[in-house]
């Protein structure tokens, strides 16, 4: 979502914008024609086969495409890492001479280091990532990645600006009744990445009347482990399991007192914006990227990665409903101006232009 809506904005911005990408739709291809560009939403995209279905996503007629073509763009954007798409691209676009940026987008950090295939990243690191990260431009979202990405590697320059996000225009939403029962609601992939086991546990010290939602799919095998979970613990009639939801993804969150996300990372957290772009507070884990704006601007509250703060602040939320009345008064105001696109398309213009300067 984040790699689309850039781009769409970037022509909006009036640069030519082309996007080259694999056919890869989980674990199964999208029925898309190979190499031949198609224009979605504004955007040129060109998606080519991938070999390898794991996230390896490894793809020679991408590499061999971009390897005639890039010298005539002025510079590559790399989202991700870890994969042989993202680390062969910004090879290619380095031995061609071509400025490269580079978005992790939560891939390079110390949590992704452990959290899997370990050993593999290890070795893809010291023989040629860490060569290509200094020879590249870094962008990051928030201060907690650049912090991360200061203590970790040592690239050309880094740039920190926030993801687009894209907010209803108007919330036309009836919000939700005041019936003593605090509305939770988790909206995310669910992977073990986003800590819903603390939040589990953390429900079962909850001494007030509350109902969790979990917005979002994932691996049927680890969803079906926190199911059994659930109801080992004891709260599964409290908790509804909605799946993946898209287009009505705004008035449930809006039907909700407070967004609950408990990551152990988080580079960013689209989620988070988008939950207060339509009123509703927030309680994330300090380990999300943005913890110090949702702080600093009141608009939430964050805590320590486990269950005793968790069921904590959860009590007390329930119990000072006056601070989520404020925040939904305030907060959708505040995200449309700290989130203007029209601001955000002029800074990521001028992070291109420096890059295109400075080679």
């Amino acid at each position: 979502m984040s790699v689309s809506k850039l781009s769409e904005e970037m022509v909006l911005a009036g640069t030519e914008v082309e996007v080259f990408t694999t056919t890869a739709n989980g674990p199964d291809e999208l029925e898309v024609e190979h190499g031949k560009a198609i224009s979605i939403d504004g955007v040129k995209v060109t998606y080519f086969k991938r070999l390898t279905k794991d996230h390896s996503h490894f793809s020679p007629a991408l590499l061999k495409h971009l390897w005639h073509t890039v010298k005539s763009f002025d510079v590559v954007h790399v989202h991700a890492w870890w994969n042989l798409v993202s680390v062969l691209s910004c090879w290619i676009a380095v031995k061609r001479g071509v400025p490269v940026v580079i978005s992790p987008r939560g891939t390079l950090s110390a949590y992704s280091f452990t959290n899997k295939n370990n050993l593999s990243k290890s070795l893809m690191h010291s023989l040629i990532g860490k060569r290509l990260l200094k020879k590249s431009a870094i962008h990051v979202t928030s201060d907690r990645e650049k912090q991360a990405m200061e203590e970790l590697i040592s690239p050309k320059k880094i740039f920190n600006i926030p993801n687009f996000i894209k907010l209803p225009d108007q919330v036309p939403f009836l919000s939700p009744p005041d019936d003593g029962c605090l509305k939770l609601i988790f909206l995310s992939r669910i992977e073990e990445k986003k800590g819903l086991e603390i939040l589990f546990n953390a429900l079962t010290s909850v001494n007030i009347s509350y109902h969790l939602t979990i917005a979002g799919d994932g691996d049927p095998v680890y969803v079906q482990k926190l199911r059994a979970l659930a109801a080992q613990l004891d709260i599964a009639k409290n908790v509804t399991w909605l799946g993946f939801v898209k287009n009505d993804k705004f008035e449930i969150l809006h039907q909700h007192d407070l967004m609950v996300l408990p990551s152990y990372d988080e580079n960013f957290g689209n989620v988070v914006i988008e939950s207060l772009g339509v009123g509703t507070a927030v309680l994330i884990s300090k380990n999300v990227g943005l913890a110090n704006y949702v702080e600093e601007n009141g608009l939430g509250w964050v805590c320590d990665n486990d269950t005793g703060s968790f069921s904590k602040l959860i009590n007390l939320i329930g119990n000072e409903k006056d601070q989520l009345n404020r925040i939904r008064r305030e907060a959708i105001n505040r995200i449309k101006n700290d989130f203007n696109e029209e601001v955000l398309r002029k800074k990521y213009v001028d992070m291109y232009a420096q890059i295109i300067n400075n080679g």
